[in-house]
């Protein structure tokens, strides 16, 4: 592949990963929506047990909350790293936080219909100290 077609590549996942921070910040599933696979899973075992999650299930959750941004609070928005296991499969290891939770997600992305799309994502968080 040439390195064009991969910086266009890597821009493309870049340019979905800053729809997902958005979303999340300001609680908007119509952008998080565009950036999740209609199959996409969540999942997490943070808290001990597993919590795991269809978009269906976590759309409405994302929609009770305030946003961040409604409530004020800094982005600590971060791409940790992006990997390619070839033209249609990636992984990306970002940060963000959400009130008191710093979170690590594990994001696997995949390009169908055109578009890369998030197909799952599994995630740690850490509850911040304040100040």
């Amino acid at each position: 592949m040439s390195g064009t077609h991969d910086d266009a590549r890597f821009a493309a996942v870049i340019d979905v990963l800053g729809r997902y921070f958005d979303g999340l910040y300001h609680s908007d599933t119509a952008m998080l929506r565009e950036v999740f696979h209609p199959k996409a899973h969540y999942a997490t075992a943070t808290e001990g047990t597993l919590l795991e999650l269809d978009m269906n299930t976590y759309f409405p959750i994302v929609d009770k909350r305030p946003s961040p941004a409604s409530r004020g609070e800094q982005r600590a928005d971060r791409i940790v790293s992006i990997e390619f296991a070839g033209p249609v499969t990636a992984f990306a290891k970002v940060q963000c936080a959400i009130g008191e939770k710093a979170f690590t997600d594990f994001l696997s992305l995949i390009f169908v219909d055109g578009r890369w799309q998030i197909i799952a994502k599994v995630f740690h968080y850490d509850i911040r100290q304040p100040g």
